[in-house]
């Protein structure tokens, strides 16, 4: 038994450091194309220390590797001292030892995602958010293939998360066309979204007739530097990303399960009778055949549209049951919220989304909500992050033909009964302001 042990200390060891080897040099190689890409002017105050970083990271391996044997052979004495006083270093938890938080927030289209996630970008100066990175993914690799192969998608998009999170913005640079030219580029999908972008340092000097689509809104920037963007990124504390783009949480199961990182993921789901009624309105195009069918009274449901609606609603439903079911690997690290309840109490619901993620909740991100959910109807727009939060939760109810409202309880019940959405049987009832749609539910 205790050769038995030797062997898998030896074993184990090797493939730490083989591990750690192949770390060290991937962060090598992100300090030196920082340095590289700094002129005099831009080089930052405090230099990054990226041996400390993989020395640190390493360690903390090692532990886990540790650990883990201990725990298979019973022999505690492989411990270190530290841990045989208690500390032993839980698998189900991350070991960032410094105390650094990954939040990514999981949605579909017009659900509220871009108003929640102004809770965290508006956090301050120890908080990087970005929305919408995968949006560049999706575009080129459904242009290239002519078809959304889901499982393809999933994989490339939790390597891009993954990359984001530990500040590399290469996975996502391959995917912006037109492509960075030495890492700069014009073309980064709602850059004007994420605060950390448009300030110093990341906001360089404006350059003269080159044409950024998604510029930043209250002060002038040239194009984006991602070597900045991923500077300013190792200096935040914090790192957060909403998208609407990944369809099945356990896809994501390697990336919470990295053990270089902290993530605590946030499901925000709607009603879907309100989410087919703003898309209506918001992607008016492409819903032409939705304003018939509201017109002749009846809806196919053998359509393509119906299919994929409730294919939308069958994985929100599937994502959500196995969030809700405490896997080992989500335990303390899934977190369902409904836009409804933060709609109506918003600083309520803002303070518990803090207190899962363990960060601060901030004056800046009070003083933002406080703002924001009390706002006039003329400041409110499509996309407009300002709302009377109370009142547009509900508007839905007055805009979507009751015909419509029954196809998508019909196709969506299930996924409406598991958030505690109600169904109505009439359009007086559907209209009836003091009938509530929603069920008092906990998702914790």
């Amino acid at each position: 038994s205790r050769m038995k042990t030797k062997y898998a200390i030896v074993f184990i060891c090797i493939v730490a450091l083989v591990i750690i080897e192949k770390e060290s040099n991937i962060l090598s190689r992100v300090s030196d194309k920082l340095i590289q890409r700094q002129n005099p002017q831009q080089t930052p105050q405090t230099p990054l220390d990226c041996s400390n970083m993989a020395q640190n990271r390493s360690m903390t391996l090692l532990q886990m590797l540790m650990s883990k044997l201990a725990r298979l052979t019973g022999n505690n004495s492989i411990l270190s001292e530290d841990q045989e006083q208690g500390n032993a270093v839980d698998l189900g938890e991350s070991s960032y030892s410094d105390g650094r938080k990954h939040i990514l927030l999981l949605a579909t289209t017009r659900t509220g995602s871009s108003f929640v996630g102004e809770f965290f970008n508006q956090h301050g100066e120890n908080m990087f958010y970005l929305f919408e990175p995968l949006w560049h993914v999706e575009r080129m690799l459904t242009m290239a293939t002519e078809t959304n192969n889901g499982t393809l998608l999933a994989g490339v998009y939790r390597d891009v998360l993954q990359g984001l999170f530990q500040c590399d913005f290469s996975p996502m640079e391959k995917f912006i066309s037109p492509p960075p030219v030495d890492h700069v580029t014009p073309s980064l999908f709602r850059r004007e979204s994420s605060k950390s972008l448009c300030e110093e340092p990341v906001c360089t000097p404006a350059i003269k007739d080159v044409f950024e689509r998604y510029h930043c809104k209250n002060r002038q920037c040239g194009p984006l530097n991602l070597t900045l963007a991923a500077e300013a990124c190792l200096s935040k504390q914090h790192h957060a990303i909403k998208t609407v783009r990944v369809r099945q949480l356990e896809t994501l199961q390697p990336l919470v399960e990295d053990p270089h990182l902290d993530v605590r993921v946030i499901q925000l789901v709607r009603d879907p009778r309100a989410v087919l009624a703003s898309r209506m309105v918001a992607f008016s195009s492409k819903y032409q055949t939705w304003k018939a069918w509201a017109q002749d009274g009846q809806v196919p449901e053998d359509d393509e549209e119906v299919k994929r609606l409730k294919g939308n609603c069958d994985n929100i439903r599937m994502s959500a049951e196995v969030g809700l079911s405490r896997p080992r690997w989500l335990r303390n690290r899934y977190m369902l919220v409904r836009y409804e309840d933060i709609a109506r109490y918003p600083m309520q619901k803002a303070e518990e989304m803090y207190g899962f993620t363990g960060i601060p909740f901030s004056p800046q991100a009070r003083e933002w909500i406080l703002k924001n959910t009390q706002t006039t109807q003329e400041a409110s727009g499509i996309y407009s992050t300002q709302k009377n939060s109370s009142e547009q939760a509900e508007k839905w109810r007055f805009s979507i033909p009751f015909t419509l409202a029954q196809v998508v309880q019909r196709v969506c019940g299930s996924t409406m009964k598991l958030f505690g959405y109600r169904l109505v049987s009439d359009e007086k009832t559907l209209k009836n302001k003091s009938f509530s749609l929603l069920e008092e539910k906990h998702f914790y």
